[in-house]
């Protein structure tokens, strides 16, 4: 095994698949000493542990993570769903996917396809690796947010204070990212408040709105819940689809086969979209906590300990995809743990790829390859990987 390499730092690694193979071959699943926590690599033990009641996705003794305590971004923090178990999980969540249900996807690929074209004349004009980041970065910021009601003059200031906000909830940020942070979350929820106001005099049929509508169906009418998770359409986003965009480019640029296909016939960018959510996915682990006592995937752990889930070793476990290193247009049976599995599933699994089908289609139609030869680097992160091409 690759001993520079950890379950964490290998998500950013040039190419971490053949470690996770390793991983899957002799210890699917582990305690590693090191790090502190237990490790699950294999589809089984991951469908496991993410279908377990007793596996949460924050800490009992720690909602909400301490550096944030007190803070406009911790309040934020503290009321989204995807953060939360049981009576203060359940209910919201089907409020979100009835929201999220409720948007016209036509509509939607039109809006992706409208500011893929927009943001591609406004920093594709340049051969610079910065520029393509910022396309990659605000295109699902201006689709999710054109889609929430946000107008288009503000765009661009909320794609920064998602930025702001997102970097502030990694455990390793600096003292400056949470300032940043909090900054960016006040001015956040204010912008948001406002929103929601303006739409609920209007009777908008706007997303925000729309998601006020179906939490007050369930008797959710909370104003503070319902945007933090307006804004927690935007900040789930920021990372997972932006690591689609260039990971799905890179895939085609080192897959001849599957490029000319894709270049050929357009409507192959689906597929490969979707191999690339199995074959490289953006986002490559997430964690469980666990509440009590328990045997878990067959191994006995303890209340309070930790679970690393490599969603992306479990996408290459032959067990759950035959020949996993293959890069396949046609896979039968595609299995992909990168949306989740269980309660947890993230409910806005279609509008993500049809966001970075735009985002790709327009940087195919520039005729923007990554340069293979050179190293690619990737934005540091425990827990996504997204290329900075």
């Amino acid at each position: 095994m690759t001993t520079a390499l950890t379950p964490i730092t290998a998500v950013v690694h040039a190419n971490p698949y053949p470690y996770y193979d390793e991983l899957l071959a002799t210890k699917p699943l582990y305690y590693d000493a090191a790090l502190g926590l237990w490790v699950a690599s294999s589809a089984k033990a991951i469908d496991t542990i993410l279908n377990n009641r007793h596996c949460r996705v924050r800490p009992i003794s720690e909602p909400v993570p301490q550096a944030l305590l007190g803070s406009p971004a911790g309040d934020i923090f503290r009321q989204l769903v995807r953060m939360n178990d049981g009576a203060d999980h359940c209910p919201f969540k089907q409020a979100i996917s009835a929201a999220l249900a409720s948007i016209d996807l036509a509509e939607a690929s039109q809006q992706s396809s409208h500011w893929a074209s927009v943001l591609a004349t406004r920093y594709l004009i340049e051969d610079a690796p910065e520029q393509l980041a910022n396309f990659a970065f605000r295109l699902p910021m201006y689709v999710l947010g054109s889609l929430l009601g946000i107008p288009a003059a503000m765009l661009d200031q909320t794609a920064r204070w998602i930025g702001d906000f997102v970097a502030c909830l990694a455990p390793a940020s600096s003292a400056e990212q949470i300032a940043r942070g909090n900054h960016a979350a006040a001015h956040l929820r204010d912008a948001f408040d406002g929103l929601l106001s303006a739409q609920q005099s209007q009777a908008s049929t706007g997303l925000l709105a729309t998601l006020a509508r179906e939490a007050h169906q369930i008797g959710r009418a909370d104003t503070g819940s319902i945007i933090a998770n307006g804004i927690g359409f935007l900040s789930q986003a920021y990372e997972a689809t932006t690591g689609l965009i260039g990971n799905t480019l890179l895939a085609l640029a080192s897959h001849a086969e599957a490029r000319e296909a894709v270049i050929a016939q357009p409507s192959y960018l689906d597929n490969a979209i979707q191999e690339t959510l199995r074959y490289d996915p953006p986002i490559q682990n997430t964690r469980r906590f666990l509440a009590q006592d328990a045997i878990v995937a067959g191994q006995e752990m303890q209340a309070g300990a930790t679970i690393l889930l490599v969603l992306a070793a479990a996408n290459h476990d032959p067990q759950a995809n035959p020949a996993p290193a293959d890069f396949d247009l046609w896979r039968k049976h595609r299995r992909s743990f990168s949306f989740g599995v269980g309660a947890h599933a993230c409910p806005g699994q279609a509008l993500a790829p049809m966001i970075a089908k735009a985002g790709v289609a327009q940087l195919i139609a520039a005729d923007i390859w990554p340069q293979l030869g050179a190293h690619i680097a990737y934005c540091p992160s425990a827990n996504a990987r997204i290329p900075l091409l």
